[in-house]
């Protein structure tokens, strides 16, 4: 959108276990604002799903990494970017399929509803970025995935003015005080 500023916001979630709904919960009342401020249409199937990829991101983070977790929420198109970012480098991998396996899905489920999904290892941490289409309908496909042909891969370029790159500079030692969530 020339001449808009970035929709986006951003928290950092730390304390009790309710930051998973109050990340759930910013992730709602973003993609409420972004259809009533700025007139964009986001789908049912979108909020249902962003809240599901905020709950499934930030749940990981705060159950595998020490510390606290930030969250960013912004616009990239006709698309809502979930990016979580946390203390702990390991990389997540998604494990093979195991009919016997109980729980451990998260990673899969979010790689499989996501247009988009990217994860990268910063200096401090690593950062986890999904891709959601807004619309209902997007390039056809009724789960909300485009179709492979119209992507080449994975990752999807991010204008530079829109990165991310973990904590801000300046305030670093305030995410890495207390408790995650």
């Amino acid at each position: 959108m020339p001449g808009v500023d970035a929709i986006e916001t951003a928290v950092g979630l730390d304390g009790d276990g309710s930051c998973i709904a109050e990340a759930r919960h910013l992730a709602t009342g973003f993609l409420t604002r972004v259809q009533n401020e700025y007139g964009l249409p986001v789908s049912a199937r979108a909020m249902d799903l962003t809240q599901l990829v905020v709950s499934e991101l930030v749940t990981n983070a705060r159950k595998y990494a020490p510390g606290p977790v930030l969250m960013q929420l912004r616009l990239a198109g006709d698309l809502v970017e979930v990016v979580v970012w946390d203390s702990d480098p390991v990389l997540p991998v998604a494990r093979a399929a195991d009919p016997g396996r109980v729980g451990q899905h998260g990673l899969e489920i979010v790689m499989a509803i996501s247009q988009g999904f990217e994860v990268q290892r910063e200096p401090v941490g690593k950062r986890i970025t999904a891709r959601i289409a807004l619309p209902d309908d997007p390039g056809g496909a009724i789960t909300g995935r485009r179709p492979p042909v119209e992507r080449s891969s994975h990752r999807m370029p991010v204008p530079q003015q829109h990165t991310w790159s973990g904590p801000p500079t300046g305030r670093r030692s305030r995410w890495h005080a207390g408790p995650c969530c």
